[in-house]
């Protein structure tokens, strides 16, 4: 059997000689087998699931995972148990043997020559016995590894089919952090609980065997030992439901911290820009701090459970034969060693295996409860699409829908697969759509033109081209129905008149469509207007209809009576206007086509995602250093050391002192001659056992504590360099595999390194120790155990340069995993509306088939590995046991026990240390990549010595001087030479075409890389002080509103520097207190993840009442409005007025209206300004970027924003009026007198730059 194992694993052999040489890459993996597939076996689950839902239904109950786990397993896994029972059969045989074998030595006769031919049998037995354990126990880890491989990856598959179905009920009832955490926690418990879980029927049977051979061996003396098992059982059953419990807890605190992970990662810049690392930092740690206070408890329970394991043994035998010895009985060597092997093979399965399969069974239980568990946007398209529920009445369509959300959503891969989106290429249309949706010029700028990789392993595009390829998505498929939902919010004005008279009402012209948007200036196109206010319809109809209907939203549309007589005979409808169907476009609108797809820029250089980083090489002593000295000090750490050689030091001393008084004779059965000599030895071992017992327990829960605290620490210290690490990490690492280290590789560092270290620790020094007893007693059986440790140690050595890297590609395969279910669910409304559920689905099943080629040959190569070691005991213990019969005449019956049971515990020992030493080199990969996350790059300091006065800024006076920015080394610069002064209490607005470097401008502002120049706030240069002292004195209201998962206090307040009164006043100020009164818990609601329970207008307030709270001298606002109606956008607007009148207001907006009535307008261009000056004068230079922007809005929205800029000045034109029709005095002279006074004093307010001289000025020059 052994001979066809080895063939069978002989198919690694060009691996393991291609690691030899070089790094293994993805491409050196053999391809997944057919039935270990993502797809077939995610399918067979679920067809077992769809039963039980269907019986479940029928019976009026709850379907149950657990039910279809085992229809769907039970057969393939209950053969699997044959293999683990005849191994056990063996292991109760093979002492009988060993005992028959010694009880030859002890009535040795050298002329009987059947009794050698007997002893030669029983020689091969052991042999033979040997050889078959080694081959039914790698045959049976295969198996049950695999079964366990075949559950997680069907479960995999139904929680990723599940969560595509996922409805907005259940989205807002489960996180992407708890889904992440079932991936790469929860599931591989059934990796787990697979390897264990017949020894809950094998560990029984096997315990009855061994008790009747026992009693057969040494009669009702037995029954002591086996009290001791039978003691043993019991507490760590109970051990098992405490171990359940805080499993339970422990996943639950876990789903809890990689959901806060998520949360920071997601929303890391406006962490930064809100110098907020520190309250997430406290909320991180006190999530940890209790998930490790848990997991502090389970590892004492395991470290429990493995000092009794190996305690155990010294305990049973000292107890049976103290008991067998007062009652009598003589001692022999075959007695003593038959006796000694049988508990061995009992005690083995029931303290290690039986109690791992209660605490795996828990484990496993708890994690499918929580797959179990797994079970507004624009609300009219919502409801179209399926998404929304209609509470009453029915939705009725005809044909096939398509949808581009507002929120745009790019998943990993090409410009050119999230264009086509499973679609086939047909060029001619493609390059239509790429022209239609102003990308054609965004491609050639690219390096890869489409196909540059964006998302995951890509560029990062900007707002405004993540909407664009949106829309060309929908564009492109060709569908009945288009639903958009506010395309045209994250594009300049240019971009968008050009998307939609060239997209939505060119190349869609011949389809319906539903548009929602905020940008009125768009609605004299459409055939039908349908004004929606809180849920209801308000009015629906024409434009001409509403206009005479009288509705608020015309009055910003009021025609020019000059544009009526366009055309011939004013028959021919204004630019942009649709009439009837087919829908047609005049031609004067055409040449902004060419101006705005040529105009498209990318803001700053193509940034690549990074592929995931691997080491290579073995894993160096710094890293074991740097693992064990963050659990603990020096003193701590010898400590440790001491107590682990007193353990096994004290434990094979009594075992030495009991074997040499039995060898000597000294003390064979009770009697009042030898009743000193014995009470001397019974003192002794009680001493050494009590010791052996006490050091053992203390080794095993101090070791867990440092491991433990090993991975707390290096878990907060890759946290911290998390959030000091600059912005730019997170532009090139996807979501996916940051979460991959604060999951699995964490995991790892939680539970299974640290059970397997101090596994592994126990194991070396017992070989040690066993190695040094028989040395002493046989000299020569060093002879043979030389040469085997160098065969283990370079084999080990051999396999290692494989293993390593294929551990480490294990590692980097499961990362996409994560990352395409990240991706997934944020875009899942999309992945529905366009049917693309089975292309998704089966794209990750590619995923998890890319891990599983990994995982597989992770197991492969480990049973190569395993089986080569227990072939080569296998034959030490051949050459041994025929070794003793050789040397039959020199021999004692002692000695030859002592040889042959510890060569069968060498066998086992020698192999398992080699295997668990190059299983904690594997996980240590884990620790190198946790450690790998703690040295990343930092940014500046939060704090330096310069500290600016605690009232800084008290004017809110900006200086750009010079200043170039670049968003990492080597790149080129996306602001160039940027000089501009931004006056204390003045508001500007910041405009420029998609890409202009808008954004940047504000990161530079903010720090988020560090610029060249000098950058100044009232005088003090931000470069010198630390980013929170600047970024604190800072208020920013973010173009997409972030919030977190937390009370509504702790988002408007983390720091908990304000009072309810402040915090309710800010709501007010917001017209947001109603809706948090009406809340279950008020300020202390828990809000759902992202805060999607609050509508984008609502989560904005927010965000706009944490501006007001700040109280800071400077407001950034970037581009706030791009997503809200008109009502939010004036009322947001409004409460700035008021309450920012005595700051310095920076706004970049893509809506004009917004910035119209600023005092002073920058235009950006490629990074670089160029014009900066007051809106009325920008408007009188008809060459200048801004007032041919104005006129690309349409001659009544360019009118009505003309109209903005000298408000109050035109109703002093009407009150002047009135004053001269009805004054008595002289019109011509009051005239004159009255227009003299107030451009003087127009001019006294624009020198002293008072808030009403920007509101007078245009009224005099205009």
């Amino acid at each position: 059997m052994n001979t066809y194992l080895f063939l069978v694993t002989s198919w690694l052999n060009p691996l393991f000689r291609i690691g030899c040489k070089r790094r293994l890459e993805e491409h050196d993996m053999y391809k997944v087998l057919p039935e270990d597939g993502s797809e077939r076996l995610g399918e067979d689950l679920q067809w077992y699931w769809d039963q039980e839902v269907q019986r479940a239904a029928k019976d009026l109950r709850t379907p149950k995972l657990t039910k279809v786990l085992i229809a769907c397993y039970w057969r393939s896994y209950s053969v699997i148990g044959i293999f683990t029972l005849i191994e056990e059969i063996i292991k109760v045989i093979q002492p009988v043997l060993l005992g028959k074998l010694i009880q030859y030595f002890e009535s040795y006769d050298p002329d009987n020559m059947d009794a050698l031919y007997e002893a030669c049998g029983y020689a091969a037995g052991v042999s033979l016995s040997t050889l078959g354990l080694a081959a039914l126990h790698h045959l049976y880890f295969y198996h049950v590894q695999r079964a366990g491989m075949k559950i997680r990856v069907a479960m995999c598959h139904m929680i990723y089919r599940k969560a595509l179905c996922l409805n907005s009920t259940a989205l807002g009832k489960t996180t992407t952090g708890q889904i992440v955490n079932l991936l790469s926690n929860d599931v591989n418990k059934f990796d787990e609980v697979t390897i264990f879980l017949h020894f809950l029927w094998v560990g029984p049977l096997q315990a009855a065997a061994v008790m009747v051979l026992l009693w057969y061996e040494i009669g009702p003396s037995c029954l002591a030992g086996m009290a001791v098992l039978v003691f043993l059982m019991p507490i760590q059953t109970l051990f098992g439901r405490l171990f359940s419990s805080f499993r339970g807890t422990t996943a639950a605190l876990t789903d809890n911290r990689i959901r806060t992970m998520n949360e920071v990662v997601s929303g890391i810049r406006i962490i930064k820009m809100y110098a907020w690392e520190k309250p997430f930092a406290a909320l991180v740690d006190e999530v940890r701090r209790k998930e490790i206070s848990k997991i502090m408890k389970s590892s004492y329970l395991r470290g429990l459970n493995m000092a009794s394991f190996f305690v155990a043994s010294k305990i049973i035998v000292f107890i049976t034969f103290t008991v067998y010895v007062l009652m009598g009985n003589r001692i022999s060597a075959s007695r003593v060693f038959v006796a000694v092997s049988l508990y061995g093979a009992v005690r083995l399965t029931v303290t290690l295996f039986f109690p791992n399969a209660i605490e795996k069974v828990s484990e496993a239980l708890i994690s499918i409860a929580s797959h179990f568990f797994i079970q507004v946007l624009s609300s009219l398209l919502s409801t179209i699409l399926g998404e929304l529920t209609p509470d009453k009445g029915v939705v009725k369509f005809k044909g096939e829908l398509t949808y581009a959300s507002q929120q745009p959503w790019i998943f990993p891969g090409t410009i050119r697969s999230n264009i086509l989106f499973g679609k086939a290429l047909h060029p001619q249309k493609y390059e239509r759509v790429l022209r239609a949706c102003a990308l054609k010029r965004d491609m050639e700028l690219l390096p890869d033109g489409d196909l540059e990789v964006i998302g995951d392993r890509g560029a990062t595009l900007s707002g405004g081209q993540k909407a664009r390829v949106s829309l060309a998505r929908a564009v492109y498929q060709d569908a009945d129905i288009y639903l958009l939902d506010d395309p045209l919010s994250a594009v300049d004005a240019e971009v968008g008149k050009h998307l939609f008279e060239q997209c939505i009402c060119g190349l869609l012209r011949k389809k319906p469509r539903i548009l929602v948007t905020h940008q009125l200036q768009y609605l004299k196109a459409a055939d039908q207007i349908l004004v929606l206010k809180e849920g209801h319809m308000v009015a629906r109809g024409t434009f001409t209809e509403l206009q005479g209907s009288g509705l608020d939203f015309t009055s910003l549309l009021k025609k020019d009576e000059e544009d009526e007589v366009e055309g011939k005979g004013g028959t021919e409808p204004a630019p942009g206007t649709l009439t009837g169907s087919p829908h047609t476009l005049s031609q004067s609108s055409m040449p902004s086509l060419s101006s705005s797809s040529m105009h498209s820029v990318i803001e700053g250089p193509v940034q690549h995602m990074l592929e995931e980083s691997r080491s290579e090489g073995s894993i160096g002593l710094h890293l074991y250093l740097k693992y064990f000295r963050a659990g603990a000090n020096v003193l701590v750490l010898l400590a440790l050391v001491f107590l682990n050689l007193l353990a096994h030091v004290s434990g094979f001393y009594a075992t030495h002192e009991q074997l040499t008084y039995l060898e000597r004779g000294k003390v064979l059965m009770y009697s009042p001659d030898v009743f000193v000599s014995f009470c001397t030895l019974f003192c002794l071992c009680v001493g050494l056992t009590g010791a052996t017992i006490i050091f053992g327990f203390l080794r095993s829960l101090v070791f867990f504590n440092v491991l433990v605290n090993s991975a707390q620490t290096l878990h907060n210290r890759m946290f911290t360099a998390i959030l000091r690490t600059p912005v730019r990490f997170f532009d090139v690492n996807p979501i996916g595999r940051i979460l991959n280290r604060f999951s699995k590789d964490i995991g790892y560092l939680d539970s299974l390194l640290p059970w397997t270290f101090v596994d592994f620790i126990q194991v070396f020094l017992q070989i040690l120790g066993v190695i040094i007893v028989a040395a002493a007693v046989i000299p020569w059986i060093l002879i043979p155990v030389v040469p085997l440790l160098v065969v283990f140690l370079f084999l080990r050595r051999y396999f290692l340069q494989t293993s390593r890297d294929i551990k480490r590609l294990e590692s980097t395969t499961r990362s996409p995993v994560f990352s395409h279910l990240s991706s997934s669910l944020q875009g899942l409304w999309t992945i529905r509306a366009f049917k693309a559920q089975q292309r998704f689905q089966q794209a990750f099943d590619a995923h998890q088939d890319l891990h599983s080629e990994a995982w597989f040959l992770f197991l492969t190569t480990s049973r190569w590995f395993a089986l080569r070691l227990d072939g080569i005991c296998s034959i030490f213990v051949t050459i041994t046991t025929f070794g003793c019969l050789f040397l039959r005449d020199d021999l004692k019956a002692g000695a030859v026990g002592l040889a042959l049971s510890y060569a069968v515990t060498l066998i086992g020992m020698f192999q398992w240390g080699v295997r668990q030493s190059a299983e904690v080199e594997n996980m240590m990969t884990s620790v190198e990549r946790v450690v790998e996350y703690t040295e990343l790059e930092s940014e500046a300091p939060w704090e330096t010595d310069i500290r600016p006065p605690p009232d800084w800024p008290r004017h809110g006076f900006i200086t750009f001087d010079q200043v170039n920015f670049s968003y990492y080394a080597d790149s080129p610069p996306v602001l160039k030479n940027i000089t501009a002064v931004f006056r204390s209490r003045e508001k500007v607005g910041i405009v420029g075409r998609t890409g202009a470097g808008k954004s940047s401008l504000i990161s530079a502002l903010f720090r988020l890389a560090e610029p060249d120049g000098r950058i100044s706030i009232d005088g003090v240069l931000t470069a010198e002080i630390g980013l929170h002292t600047l970024r604190q004195r800072i208020s920013i209201i973010p173009q997409d509103p972030v919030l977190f998962t937390g009370t509504m206090r702790k988002n408007l307040d983390p720091f908990s520097q304000h009072t309810d009164e402040d915090l309710w006043n800010a709501l007010g100020e917001v017209q947001l207190r109603t809706v948090v009164e009406e809340l279950p818990g008020r300020l202390e609601t828990m809000l759902a993840e992202s805060g999607s329970n609050f509508s984008v207008g609502q989560r904005q307030l927010v965000c706009l009442a944490r501006a007001i709270l700040r109280r800071n001298k400077i407001l950034i606002i970037d581009e706030a409005t791009a997503n809200v109606d008109p009502r939010t956008d004036g009322l947001i607007q409004q409460t700035i007025r008021e309450k920012f009148r005595e700051c310095t207001v920076l706004t970049i907006a893509h809506r004009l209206n917004t910035i119209i009535d600023c005092d002073r307008i920058l235009v950006l261009d490629a990074g670089r300004i160029q014009e900066y000056d007051e809106p009325y004068v920008l408007l009188q230079n008809q060459e200048g970027v801004f007032y041919q922007t104005v006129q690309q809005t349409g001659k009544a929205e360019a009118a009505s924003l003309r109209m903005r800029i000298p408000e109050l000045g035109v109703y002093l034109i009407l009150w002047l009026t009135v004053f001269t029709c009805f004054s008595p005095l002289r019109v011509h002279s009051c005239c004159q007198n009255t227009w003299f006074v107030i451009a003087s004093l127009c001019r006294l307010e624009l020198d002293k730059r008072t808030p009403f001289g920007s509101l007078w000025k245009t009224t005099v020059f205009q």
